[in-house]
């Protein structure tokens, strides 16, 4: 039981840890992150939102107040690396790693989030 608990603190902080990095990103950098989802063809105007609910999404994580919530933030980071992981592939930029290494984040933290 130990163990588990350790690897889904690990893995959930790492997991925080970039998200949070992503979204102060988006809040300091806007104008160069919104140049970057153009050259995606995503709309610009999804930047704020999307880091708004990264936030969110981490709170939720962190808390595990509500099983609804929790559920709904691991769901949203998913189809974020997921999407994120498409778009840097299809621009051929080399920067899907990043989503890739968020997205084994993301399961490990659930997967162990469940056995705990």
């Amino acid at each position: 039981m130990k163990r588990n608990k350790i690897i889904y603190w690990v893995s959930t902080g790492l997991l925080c840890a970039m998200m949070l990095f992503s979204a102060s990103m988006y809040f300091m950098k806007t104008d160069e992150v919104k140049s970057i989802f153009e050259g995606f063809n995503y709309p610009s105007y999804i930047v704020i939102p999307l880091a708004i609910a990264k936030l969110l999404g981490i709170v939720a994580i962190l808390t595990r107040r509500s099983r609804m919530l929790l559920e709904w933030a691991y769901a949203g980071f998913f189809f974020d690396f997921i999407l994120a992981f498409a778009a840097h592939w299809n621009a051929q930029d080399g920067e899907h790693g990043g989503a890739l290494i968020a997205l084994v984040l993301l399961t490990i933290s659930y997967i162990f989030g469940r056995k705990i």
